[in-house]
């Protein structure tokens, strides 16, 4: 009998009685016909007997990554009590499913339905198992996989295919799961049937099996639109403006010079310009001075310092003093103070990744190795390394897949513990000093073992394929694959993070959530950056001048008509909340007062801390949401304003002692400067730009006495406190 037969078996017995069947009927699939009702009703859900630990007292695989033990705790795990092979219409799982029992989960379909149908079949048939060679599921397509919808537009019905190794496929409509990333721009029923939001740009997705597949949906406002016409300064433009074209989106203008000189210069060295870096560049009226503005600053030790900090926190700089296998202070330093010289350097980034995950050798004497050592109280873990190396240089989370096949993307167990076997072999040998260790790799250690029935999965890349790595160290391949210029995972994940720094956002929004239940909101432009960068042989500073360059970049933070519901489009620039370190800087360098930290020098700035705030003592950073470097996750560093930080800036003493050691005010009343001198000052130090008329005249009027010191305290107090110092925009 054809397979077709057997694909058709199911929807054709709900319809058919059997009197009705002419000639044979392949007995069902236990994989291919009853796992997918599982499924379909949320049996296997993480919410219900997929949970670990399953629910009232019966376990199913979550999703069904374990078809061969869903089927033994079903059929073998309490023979008689879950399926009746002598009634098959009183088993307990059918009567379970319809809610002529109590059960914690409710009815999950209709004795009427194809699900009813498909297992009342089966168990009537014996509940067979699957003999070997049975057909896998070896990807799904969704169709069509771009709709877009424009005024009153009817449902769209969406179609979902299932492929097969056999080279067979099926409608599986009736059995996958579907779900919307905006139900309010676009929602789908459990038919696969997508309606119309309101206007904007997101995806639907199907899933089915282990795969999930989506479709992207766009939804057109009613009426008249006209592209305005704006120049293009680079491809970034050309990309972004034509994703905003199709969504009838209009740009914002462009921010001013005021503007801009503030937010490239947070953006690149983290700190505010000065009086005579704002007087010099809005007096300048060349065309090219935004490009020579962004090349200067990107020259500056400040540059290396920001990116530095950024680079420490997502590898977790710190050291652990606590362990006998910790990282000593003096390493943590060492990793540190590299990072920061390839940052001075502007080495290759994918030099300065390879040199991490294949380093070996000591970890005071080659830092790139204490990659290895940023591990929870220093044991070594292989698992967690991998884990961070994929999270880290790809964006992808393969932890999901740990225990179980990813539920929203692509990656199996599998994956994850081949991935796992390239650090299983990782040794550290302790050196002649307590504080020394080496790394280096055992060729002779096995891989990882798979977690379902310990079986050795050998060292694979992610989705691709298993080096020969046979008496080599596994992660120079692994190196080597990860740093490819052709390695699309690697090339977008890096372009992506940078493009974050400057948009407070990433493309894939998280960067370290890549996955395809998590699409791109432009991809064709996430794409095309990947390329570019890989083009310049990962030279950050060239992908950095073409986004400074963009006029996407150089966009008003202030919303149109059109565009102010735009989340991720990049139609205007966000308003984007300055972390920590840097805010404590600009402070500090707005003020004149240096800032002071445990058991460091005298004078070194919040961003220069080699490990953060963990040993600086700092209540500012702590409760400004410095990144307490415990994990990788992007989300470690807070940016959300919270009430502690309001009170704090308000009443606490940050603010407050530094303005009462500041020289400023007291140094311009000596020079003999006039109120509206002082106040313009105070503006253009705080926020990089003069105050407007009606400014003007209000901060004037609370100076009473022209050489009294606390009328230009207080207006220099209201400016640090002021929202728009506190946020980049």
């Amino acid at each position: 009998m054809k397979l077709a037969l057997l694909l058709v078996a199911a929807p054709l017995m709900a319809a058919t009685t059997a009197a009705t069947i002419v000639g044979p009927v392949k007995p069902l699939s236990f994989r291919l016909d009853v796992m997918p009702v599982f499924f379909r009703a949320g049996c296997n859900s993480g919410a219900c007997h997929g949970a670990a630990a399953g629910k009232d007292g019966f376990h199913l695989s979550l999703f069904g990554y374990d078809p061969a033990g869903d089927y033994w705790r079903l059929t073998q795990q309490m023979v008689g009590r879950r399926i009746d092979l002598a009634a098959p219409e009183q088993s307990l799982l059918l009567h379970k499913a319809l809610g002529a029992v109590p059960h914690s989960g409710g009815r999950r379909f209709q004795a009427d339905s194809e699900s009813y149908q498909t297992l009342v079949r089966w168990i009537r048939e014996g509940a067979p198992g699957d003999a070997p060679g049975v057909p896998q599921v070896t990807g799904i397509a969704l169709t069509p996989d771009k709709v877009v919808f424009s005024g009153k537009s009817k449902p769209q019905p969406l179609q979902v295919v299932a492929k097969y190794s056999d080279g067979s496929s099926r409608v599986v409509n009736r059995l996958a799961l579907y779900f919307s990333n905006n139900k309010s721009t676009a929602d789908i029923d459990a038919q696969g049937n997508v309606t119309a939001g309101k206007r904007g740009d997101t995806f639907v997705f199907a899933r089915f099996a282990r795969y999930t597949v989506g479709a992207e949906i766009m939804v057109l406002p009613p009426g008249r639109f006209a592209w305005p016409k704006t120049p293009v300064n680079n491809y970034i433009d050309e990309l972004v403006d034509a994703k905003l074209r199709k969504l009838k989106i209009a740009p914002s203008g462009l921010a001013s010079d005021e503007e801009y000189l503030r937010r490239v210069f947070f953006d690149l060295i983290g700190l505010p310009p000065g009086p005579e870096e704002y007087a010099q560049f809005l007096g300048d009226h060349s065309k090219d001075k935004r490009a020579r503005l962004v090349d200067a600053l990107l020259e500056r030790d400040e540059f290396a310092d920001l990116w530095a900090a950024r680079w420490a926190e997502t590898l977790k700089v710190r050291s652990d003093n606590n362990s006998a296998f910790g990282t000593d202070r003096k390493a943590a330093y060492a990793y540190y103070q590299w990072i920061r010289d390839e940052m001075k350097r502007d080495a290759p980034l994918d030099e300065f990744v390879r040199a991490q995950v294949a380093g070996t050798g000591s970890n005071l004497r080659n830092p790139p190795v204490n990659l290895y050592t940023m591990l929870p109280q220093g044991q070594y873990d292989a698992k967690a390394v991998a884990q961070d190396v994929a999270q880290v240089f790809t964006g992808v989370r393969v932890q999901c897949a740990q225990c179980h096949n990813h539920p929203f993307d692509r990656w199996t167990q599998d994956d994850y513990y081949g991935f796992v076997s390239f650090f299983t072999g990782v040794k550290r040998k302790v050196a002649s000093e307590a504080r020394e260790f080496y790394i280096y790799d055992d060729p002779a250690a096995p891989p990882a073992k798979h977690l379902l029935d310990g079986h050795p999965v050998p060292a694979r890349f992610l989705g691709g394929d298993a080096p020969d790595v046979k008496g080599a160290d596994p992660r120079v391949a692994l190196a080597a694959w990860l740093t490819a210029k052709d390695n699309a995972l690697f090339r977008q994940n890096l372009a992506n993070r940078i493009w974050a720094v400057f948009f407070g956002r990433g493309i894939v929004e998280p960067v370290d959530d890549v996955r395809v239940s998590n699409p791109p909101s432009n991809r064709e432009l996430i794409e095309e950056m990947g390329r570019r960068l890989a083009a310049y042989n990962f030279d950050a500073k060239r992908l950095i001048r073409d986004i400074c360059g963009s006029r996407t970049y150089q966009l008003a933070a202030e919303p149109n008509a059109t565009n102010r519901d735009d989340a991720d489009l990049f139609s205007h620039q966000r308003l984007r909340r300055l972390r920590a370190d840097v805010l404590l800087d600009a402070i500090s360098q707005v003020t004149a007062t240096p800032s002071t930290f445990a058991e460091t020098p005298g004078g070194m700035r919040a961003v220069e801390l080699y490990e953060g705030g963990r040993r600086a003592n700092s209540y500012f950073l702590k409760t400004f949401g410095l990144c307490a470097r415990d994990s990788v996750n992007a989300s470690e560093t807070r940016l959300e304003p919270t009430l502690a930080q309001a009170l704090h800036l308000l009443n606490g003493d940050t603010v407050e002692s530094k303005l009462a050691r500041s020289p400023l005010v007291e140094r311009a009343l000596k020079a003999g400067r006039t109120p509206e001198e002082i106040v313009n000052d105070l503006y253009i130090r705080a926020l990089s730009r003069k105050p407007s008329q009606a400014e003007r005249k209000k901060m004037l009027a609370l100076v009473t006495d022209p050489k009294d010191r606390k009328a230009y305290d207080d207006i220099f107090w209201a400016l640090l406190n002021s929202t728009e110092f506190e946020f980049n925009h």
